[in-house]
C-alpha cells in the first residue's frame, strides 16, 4: 500500500535533478546580478518543458527577480522601474490567490491572510490597479517581502526544510478534485444538519400529540408527571438532547413549541389576550404544566444556560420586529427560569393555593450558578417593553450583587430607553426622590404632589374631587399673577397645547420677522446718548489712544466720528 501511495504522488518536473534544483534557488535569492541572470535563464529552459503548467510561484519569483536585475543594471529610469515593479505585483497577488476563489468572488485580504500574505502587499496591488502609482521605495520593499514569503512557503518546502515536507506542487487538476470534495464535504454535513433538524420537530410533535390527547382524556388540567406511555419518548428526546442540544433549544423556540399560537393556547384553556402589554409577563399555568415533564427531563446546568442564552438572543432578533405574542412568551420563559433559580420572589396578586402548585410546578428545585454577568450583558443587548422587569430579576438574583446607588441607575436608564414605567415592589425613599428624566416622571411627580399622598380620585364624589382640583388650580394661576405683578410678563389664562408651537413662539405669532416689531419707537445717534456710554466707548480703546486698528490700518479720531453720526439706536 506504501508503495502505491507514493507512486501516486510521484510526477514529472523540469529540472534535471536536485542539483539543478539548489543551484538556481541559491543563484536567485544571491545579490550577484550574473548569477541572478543564469538562474532566469535556467528557469526560462524549465517553462519550455512545461509548456502551461510552470508552477505560479516559480514564475512570479522570476518576475521579481527580473525586476531587481534591472534595477541594478540602471537602465531604465524611475517610471519604467514603478511599472515593471507593478506588473510583477500584480501578476503575483492575483496568480496566488487565484486557485482560491471558488464559484462566488471572496475578498482578495481575505484571500491573502489565509496564506500569510500581509496585508499592505494586496493595498499595494490595489493602488497599482485602481489609484495613484506608489513610490520606487515602495515597490523595492514590496519586492523584498514578496520573495522571502516565497522562499519560505515554496522553495523551502521542497528541500523538506518547511513545516510540511510532503507539500507539493498541485497540479490545476489536483486541485479542482480538493475543491469538489470540499464542497461534497459541505453538501454532506448540510443534508445531516437538516436530517437532525428535521428529527428534533418530529420528536417535539410527537411529544405535543401525547399531551394534548392526555388533554382530552382528562378533564382537569393537571398533569402530574411524565406519563408511563411518554417515558419512551422523553427518552428518545433526552437521547437526540445529548448529542445536539443547541439544535434541540433552537426548534423549541420556534413557534408552535415553547411559544403557543392562538389555537393552542385556546386548546390548553388559556388567556389570549395578556400579551398585550408584557410588562411583567409570566407563563401561563396550564401551558407551563404542558411543557413541565419535557423541561423536568431536560433539567441540568448546561441546559439551563443555554436555554438562557438562546432566549436572550432569538429576543434580540425582535427588537428590529415588532412582534408583542413572541416577546411575551421568549420575556415569560425567562422569567419563569430566573424565578425557578431563586426562593427571594413572591407573587402578592397569588392565593395560598396559587402559591402552592406554583412551587410545585418548578422546572428545576436546586440552585444553579448562572453566569450572571453574561445575563446581565445579555439583557442589557436586548431591549424590549420586559426588560426592566427582567433586569430586576437578574440584579436581585445575582450571586454578588451591585452597590444600590449602580442597580437603581442602571434599573432608571433601562425604563428611559425603552419607555416604561418602572416601579419597585417596594420603593425606599431614596428612590422615590430620584431625579426627573422624562416628561412622565414630571407629570407623575407633579400628580403625587397634587394627591398629597392620597390615591388619584380616590373620594367618593368625583365631581367634588374635580372641583377642588379646580380650586387648586386657580390658586396656583393667582399665584404666579401677583408674582408677576408690575412685570411686563403676564401669565397665560388660555388653554394652549404648547407641544404645537416650537420654542420661542405664541399663538397666532406670524412667520414674518417684521411682527416682532413695535409699534411706536424713536432714534437717536449715538451722538445723542448719554455720557457714561460715550466714556465706556473711549476706555474700550487699547492704551487710550483715539486711533482704532482695522482690517486695513488705523481708523484716526475723524473717521470714527464719522462712523459713529451714522449709527442709529431704537
Amino acid at each position: 500500500m506504501k508503495k502505491k501511495s507514493s507512486e501516486k504522488k510521484r510526477h514529472v518536473v523540469a529540472w534535471v535533478n536536485k542539483a539543478e534544483w539548489d543551484q538556481v534557488l541559491e543563484y536567485l535569492y544571491s545579490k550577484d546580478s550574473a548569477l541572478q541572470r543564469f538562474a532566469l535563464q535556467r528557469i526560462s529552459a524549465w517553462k519550455g518543458r512545461y509548456a502551461n503548467s510552470t508552477p505560479v510561484a516559480v514564475e512570479c519569483t522570476a518576475d521579481l527577480v527580473r525586476c531587481q536585475v534591472l534595477d541594478r543594471s540602471s537602465q531604465l529610469d524611475g517610471d519604467d522601474l514603478i511599472l515593471l515593479y507593478g506588473a510583477a505585483l500584480v501578476r503575483f497577488v492575483n496568480l496566488i490567490t487565484e486557485r482560491q476563489q471558488g464559484k462566488t468572488a471572496r475578498p482578495l485580504r481575505r484571500l491573502a491572510g489565509n496564506l500569510n500574505i500581509p496585508e499592505w502587499v494586496v493595498d499595494l496591488r490595489h493602488d497599482f490597479t485602481h489609484r495613484k502609482l506608489p513610490t520606487l521605495k515602495w515597490c523595492r520593499k514590496g519586492c523584498k517581502v514578496v520573495l522571502e514569503w516565497l522562499q519560505q512557503e515554496f522553495w523551502s518546502r521542497q528541500l523538506g526544510g518547511g513545516p510540511n515536507s510532503d507539500w507539493e506542487l498541485q497540479s490545476d487538476g489536483e486541485e479542482e478534485e480538493m475543491d469538489l470534495k470540499q464542497q461534497e464535504d459541505e453538501l454532506i454535513a448540510r443534508q445531516k444538519e437538516m436530517e437532525a433538524y428535521k428529527n428534533a420537530r418530529e420528536l417535539l410533535i410527537s411529544f405535543e400529540k401525547e399531551q394534548y390527547q392526555a388533554v382530552g382524556d382528562r378533564e382537569k388540567s393537571s398533569w402530574p408527571g411524565p406519563f408511563a406511555d411518554m417515558s419512551w419518548l422523553l427518552g428518545e428526546i433526552k437521547q437526540f438532547a445529548l448529542e445536539s442540544s443547541e439544535l434541540l433549544v433552537d426548534v423549541l423556540l420556534e413557534d408552535g413549541f415553547l411559544v403557543p399560537t392562538v389555537e393552542q393556547l385556546e386548546t390548553l384553556g388559556c388567556d389570549t389576550c395578556d400579551t398585550s402589554t408584557p410588562i411583567q409577563p409570566r407563563v401561563p399555568q396550564n401551558f407551563l404544566r404542558f411543557w413541565l415533564p419535557l423541561l423536568k427531563m431536560l433539567n441540568s446546568p448546561s441546559f439551563i444556560h443555554l436555554l438562557l442564552e438562546k432566549l436572550f438572543v432569538e429576543l434580540k432578533l425582535l427588537t428590529k420586529e415588532q412582534n408583542n405574542h413572541r416577546t411575551f412568551y421568549l420575556s415569560a420563559w425567562i422569567s419563569e427560569v430566573i424565578c425557578c433559580n431563586s426562593n427571594k420572589f413572591e407573587y402578592h396578586f397569588e392565593t395560598k393555593a396559587q402559591k402552592k402548585n406554583r412551587m410545585k410546578d418548578r422546572i428545576f428545585v436546586n440552585r444553579i450558578q448562572l453566569r450572571w454577568q453574561q445575563l446581565l450583558s445579555a439583557c442589557l443587548d436586548a431591549p424590549c417593553i420586559s426588560t426592566p422587569h427582567l433586569l430586576q430579576l437578574i440584579l436581585d438574583d445575582m450571586e454578588h450583587p451591585l452597590p444600590l446607588e449602580t442597580r437603581q441607575r442602571l434599573l432608571q436608564l433601562c425604563s428611559i430607553y425603552t419607555q416604561t414605567a418602572h416601579s419597585e415592589r417596594d420603593p425606599s425613599p431614596e428612590q422615590k426622590q430620584q431625579p426627573i428624566y422624562t416628561l412622565e416622571s414630571l407629570q407623575e411627580k407633579l400628580q403625587h404632589s397634587w394627591r398629597h399622598g392620597k390615591p388619584w380620585r380616590s373620594t367618593a364624589n368625583s365631581e367634588r374631587s374635580e372641583s377642588s382640583q379646580e380650586y387648586k388650580w386657580a390658586d396656583v394661576q393667582a399665584e404666579k399673577a401677583k408674582a408677576l405683578r408690575g412685570s411686563p410678563w403676564q401669565v397665560c389664562v388660555d388653554k394652549v397645547q404648547w407641544k404645537n408651537y416650537p420654542l420661542g413662539k405664541v399663538p397666532g405669532q406670524s412667520d414674518d420677522p417684521s411682527c416682532l416689531m413695535v409699534e411706536n419707537y424713536s432714534t437717536m445717534t449715538v451722538f445723542d446718548q448719554p455720557v457714561e456710554m460715550e466714556s465706556c466707548t473711549a476706555r474700550s480703546i487699547p492704551g487710550g489712544s483715539a486711533a482704532v486698528r482695522s482690517a486695513d490700518g488705523l481708523w484716526n479720531h475723524s473717521d470714527v466720528n464719522k462712523l459713529k453720526s451714522g449709527l442709529q439706536l431704537f
